[in-house]
């Protein structure tokens, strides 16, 4: 016997809601089958068999939303049957999620879907319900899908007489509105009607990925108004001047958080628009708002004179441009030198539990990247300590790329344990940026501009010189350490910034 449960689907994620059942009650499986899919804030999962043997139970039903570590079903033994259905006496009989047909002496060749008995209204039972797109992929072409045959379903072993399942209720033009928790709560939090939502789900229900589709589809709209408003707007208005020019615009459009995007129109003046906090919106700000509750966040800067780093990286940024298709910014440069200083300074790279620190053995760095003024995610480039500064450039790229395109897993979010979020590329003097949880600390890039500096030349000299100088910007939890930690860890960072021969890493 072996429990499914609701698997830990990011450090941040403390439930899921399950959007299909891909096996069904008395299904034999193998070892790494997919059993259903379960949809998360961030991602959508499908959650595979640890064991072989024949699905016996289900206890969570399509739509519920459940915690992480909640049992979902039983895989009993090989030739384990479905386990009996009967219900307490003080409670009602409640059939399980997967179609079955009603209670004969023996299977029929063709399967009869049988009445759901359950304690709430709930759609009719159906066939083999059509999988739907997980919302995070949303926006990718849909592969064509080929229709497995469906086995004939077993026998119910229920004696007690099944009941008759409550109609769903349906509107004054007869849709259908039984709706799982997180469609109910979209649906509610952003006042739209039910009736007017086509369903893709199974039987015409309403999923997800459906309230999603109606609202970009309004945000869409509203941004196209809100443009032609603002055009008016500004055509009768006095011509603005052009923005100053950016002192870094290859790194700008390269680096992770400084994604090359359009500015969002301006509102004209005297009105207002309404835009509705989007699932990621709320989940950064729940996210933001529980760390600075739970972490002592304090900020550290210290800065540095990067002109070791340019000697190198000028030198190549073609040839690397060439050879791997991105521009060589700052941030590989900082991610190493970071990395090297967590090996003198292990406590920067932990975590707080109950009454400790939890020191972490691999650099697994997170990267805070931004969708489009949209949302936050914070990737992970694991076991980072093992990579030099071209593999780390490539991981750095190669996350932020799908982050963007939407097309990251479970396990490229999991397992942080130090990250840094680059705006550099805005020219940004000095960012406080919040720590992302569980971890104790955070680095923040800055521009890197020329400045005038007081430079120590061959015999001993002192002489004003022009250096790309910059700021980095460490916030750490308290709990884990103190001033003096915190500020010798990037000192060390600023001195392998400043003296490392970073020729050696190409």
């Amino acid at each position: 016997m072996a429990d499914v449960v609701m698997p830990q689907l990011g450090e941040t994620v403390i439930e899921g809601t399950i959007t299909r059942w891909i096996k069904a009650v008395g299904d034999v499986v193998a070892e790494g089958d997919v059993l259903l899919e379960v949809s998360t804030d961030k991602v959508d999962s499908e959650i595979p068999a640890t064991s072989s043997g024949t699905l016996t139970e289900i206890f969570a039903k399509e739509g519920d939303t459940v915690a992480v570590g909640a049992k979902l079903g039983v895989i009993g033994g090989a030739s384990s049957a479905p386990a009996p259905t009967e219900a307490p006496a003080d409670e009602p009989a409640v059939a399980t999620p997967a179609a079955a047909p009603a209670a004969v002496a023996a299977p029929t060749p063709t399967p009869t879907p049988a009445a759901q008995a359950t304690p709430q209204p709930s759609p009719a039972p159906l066939a083999a319900p059509a999988p739907s797109a997980p919302a995070f992929v949303a926006q990718q072409p849909a592969p064509a899908v080929v229709a497995p045959l469906a086995p004939p379903p077993p026998p119910t072993f229920n004696t007690a007489p099944t009941a008759p399942a409550a109609a769903a209720p349906l509107t004054a033009d007869g849709v259908n509105t039984v709706l799982s928790p997180v469609v109910r709560k979209m649906i509610n939090e952003n006042a739209l009607d039910p009736a007017q939502i086509a369903g893709t789900g199974a039987g015409g229900r309403i999923t997800r990925a459906d309230v999603q589709a109606i609202l970009d589809a309004k945000a869409g709209t509203t941004a196209t108004a809100t443009t032609a408003q603002a055009a008016a707007v500004v055509a009768s208005a006095a011509p603005i001047a052009p923005p100053i020019a950016s002192a870094q615009p290859a790194a700008a459009a390269s680096t992770p958080t400084a994604q090359a995007t359009s500015v969002p129109t301006a509102i004209p003046t005297g009105k207002s628009v309404s835009i509705p906090f989007s699932n990621i919106r709320r989940r950064t700000a729940e996210h933001m708002v529980m760390s600075k509750a739970t972490s002592a966040h304090t900020l550290l800067v210290v800065e540095v004179d990067y002109s070791a780093v340019d000697k190198v990286r000028l030198e190549l940024k073609d040839q690397f441009k060439r050879e791997e298709g991105t521009s060589l910014t700052y941030l590989p440069f900082i991610a190493r030198a970071t990395i090297d200083a967590i090996r003198e300074f292990p406590h920067v790279n932990a975590s707080v539990g109950a009454n400790e620190l939890i020191v972490h053995g691999d650099v697994n760095l997170g990267i805070a990247v931004d969708l489009n003024y949209e949302g936050l995610l914070v990737p992970v480039v694991h076991g980072a300590d093992q990579l030099r500064l071209r593999a780390i450039a490539r991981g750095v790229s190669d996350v932020a790329g799908r982050a963007r395109s939407k097309k990251l897993t479970v396990d490229d979010l999991s397992n942080g344990t130090f990250t840094i979020t680059n705006l550099g590329g805005y020219g940004t003097v000095l960012t406080g940026a919040v720590i992302s949880q569980p971890q104790v600390a955070i680095l923040s890039t800055d521009g890197v501009r020329k400045r005038p500096v007081v430079a120590e030349l061959p015999g001993g000299v002192d002489a004003i010189v022009i250096h790309p100088v910059g700021n980095l910007a460490f916030t750490w939890d308290h709990r884990a350490f103190d001033g003096a930690y915190a500020a010798a860890f990037m000192a060390r960072v600023r001195d392998i910034l400043e003296t490392r021969d970073w020729a050696s890493e190409f």
